[in-house]
């Protein structure tokens, strides 16, 4: 609905109430577009809610991962701290419920498998007997789930290391070995539909500049379409940048984890080194430590399979523009026409700079000069500002050109002209590319318009190319505080008005005068024996400092004659220096 209001090729007026008319005609609107599996920039639209809808950043995603893990163990961890067995059977059936507790916390083979469930009962008795039961069933509840967590933890460290050293491990999947495949299998598949989008928004802006340097050429080709197919893969692209991002990071961390994964095991190896009693202080923390470590693969792999589903999916939101324009249709498009990269564009222009003196008021900014350059918000995502709204096109800007700041906004540009046309008037062209994402909705999220677009502003309707949005009214919190009392006060407490309050006071303070304080001893008080402590002296401590020298030199005495003049003419100045020498001291 925001999409088609904001077309102005549709002609609404939000400054009324819309009639029955054009209510029918806005759902029409909109449902026609909905139906629409051909539009590119529907599809753009669809790409970017899913996204919204359904990407969750590192962080977020293994919160949720802890909070749903939590709400399926929620349940036993109920049964096993609310129950108060006493029968010995009673008990029995209390550890057997924090046997399943330690398999299904650990996530470490199936509940059902047999071999397993006796590897993990073996595990507890070892750290946990069965007789030690009658104590935890006396703490309080918050004090009897953390002991559970400690316990998964141990277990699952303990099973590990018999893994390891393999006296067991059954159901426990080589989650490094996986990890080792998988991490740069997701990053290369992330890549390829990288390398696609690119190479694709290269063709695409490659026919848009053929089109209009000469537009009797294609003129069977909508370039009104051309342009939503852009949109659509440099959209695709922006969302395959975050998710390799996050694959990156899980490749980092998986190898940092890894390390210290093996290195923890070889300690507690040689810590452990077939003995038969061990110091639970020495090895309790190597197991917590193996856990945590392993329980990060887990994290890993399920982060990994995210990632790939938001790949794999994000991939039929392309499918209306390469219906529409398939690899055979755009190769005989492209002949006799130069494609150019990114990288080839920014290349070109990285001996060209803008001349900072040609701009009286226009501020310009450079990498080299700029330590906090990577925290500049670049806007319109790094595309460059002047031809998203002259020529409909995301075209890379280079920063070495120069980084124009205006109104607290940094823009950039894809060639020193493009620069300075803008510079001249750039209000005029953010209002441009503001009307180019009226026409194309799916800009507002790739060129991160949100600001401009936060509601409806009412506009009055006209015919001419002068009809528009109103600019958003700027809004902002602000507050005032009045002091109560401005001047100091001026209230003496201890002021009384009334002469008799006076005499009160002074005769109170006259009979304290005649007072006499009395003192005596009684039975009760003189035979009270004497208490008496016993205290280290003070021991005698002394340190030498550095002594204190001085040396005296002698005080320059020098006197002049004659400033005053005499007789003559002429003023002679006499300059005797009575000051006695350094080595007469």
């Amino acid at each position: 609905v925001k999409a088609v209001v904001l077309d102005p090729r549709n002609d609404f007026n939000v400054d009324r109430i819309l009639t029955k008319r054009d209510v029918q005609n806005l759902i029409q609107l909109c449902v026609t577009r909905l139906l629409d599996t051909t539009n590119p920039s529907s599809s753009t639209i669809k790409m970017q809610v899913y996204f919204d809808m359904n990407y969750a950043n590192r962080a977020e995603l293994l919160r949720e991962q802890d909070r749903v893990l939590e709400g399926r163990l929620a349940p036993l961890v109920r049964d096993i701290t609310d129950s108060r067995p006493r029968m010995q059977d009673e008990m029995k059936n209390v550890y057997q419920l924090i046997v399943s507790y330690m398999l299904l916390s650990s996530g470490l083979g199936s509940p059902t498998d047999i071999e397993v469930v006796r590897e993990v009962t073996a595990a507890l008795q070892s750290i946990f007997p069965q007789t030690v039961l009658v104590t935890f069933v006396s703490l309080s509840k918050k004090d009897k789930e953390q002991q559970l967590k400690n316990l998964a933890m141990l277990v699952t460290g303990i099973r590990l290391y018999n893994k390891e050293c393999g006296k067991g491990g059954n159901g426990i999947d080589d989650l490094p070995a996986i990890l080792n495949e998988a991490i740069p299998s997701a990053t290369r598949t992330v890549e390829d539909g990288l390398n696609t989008c690119r190479m694709l928004a290269h063709c695409y802006t490659a026919l848009l500049e053929s089109m209009h340097e000469d537009q009797h050429r294609y003129r069977q080709l909508s370039s009104f379409q051309l342009k939503e197919a852009l949109f659509n893969v440099r959209q695709h692209e922006a969302f395959l940048c975050i998710l390799l991002s996050d694959a990156i990071t899980s490749a980092q961390e998986f190898e940092k984890m890894n390390v210290q994964f093996t290195t923890t095991m070889e300690q507690l190896k040689n810590t452990v080194q077939n003995k038969v009693s061990l110091d639970t202080k020495e090895v309790f923390p190597l197991f917590v430590a193996i856990c945590n470590l392993w329980t990060g693969f887990q994290k890993e792999i399920l982060l990994l399979s995210f990632l790939t589903n938001m790949t794999n999916s994000l991939q039929q939101f392309s499918e209306a523009q390469s219906q529409l324009f398939p690899e055979e249709v755009l190769t005989s498009l492209l002949e006799g026409v130069t494609v150019k990269t990114d990288e080839e564009r920014i290349r070109e222009t990285m001996g060209t700079r803008v001349n900072v003196s040609d701009f009286k008021n226009q501020e310009w900014l450079f990498p080299e000069t700029n330590a906090n350059f990577d925290q500049f918000l670049i806007q319109y995502h790094g595309f460059c500002a002047h031809a998203i709204g002259v020529k409909g096109l995301t075209l890379p800007g280079n920063p070495a050109i120069g980084i124009l700041k205006h109104k607290d906004k940094y823009y950039v540009f894809s060639s020193k002209e493009s620069a300075y046309i803008f510079a001249q008037d750039p209000d005029k062209f953010i209002q441009l590319n503001v009307e180019k994402a009226k026409e194309h909705a799916e800009l507002i999220q790739l060129l991160e318009l949100h600001h401009q677009f936060e509601y409806l502003a009412p506009y009055t309707q006209a015919r001419n190319a002068d009809k528009c949005l109103m600019k958003p009214t700027t809004k902002c919190d602000s507050c005032t505080q009045t002091d109560t009392h401005i001047l100091p006060p001026t209230i003496v407490r201890s002021y009384e008005w009334n002469e008799w309050e006076l005499r009160r006071k002074a005769i109170k303070l006259a009979n304290l005068r005649r007072k006499v304080t009395h003192a005596m001893q009684t039975d009760l008080s003189h035979l009270r024996r004497e208490n008496a402590t016993q205290v280290y002296l003070p021991k005698d401590v002394s340190t030498q400092t550095k002594h204190d020298n001085s040396s005296n030199v002698p005080r320059p005495q020098i006197f002049l004659e004659g400033l005053r003049g005499g007789s003559s003419a002429t003023t002679h100045m006499v300059k005797v220096d009575l000051t006695r020498p350094v080595d007469g001291t």
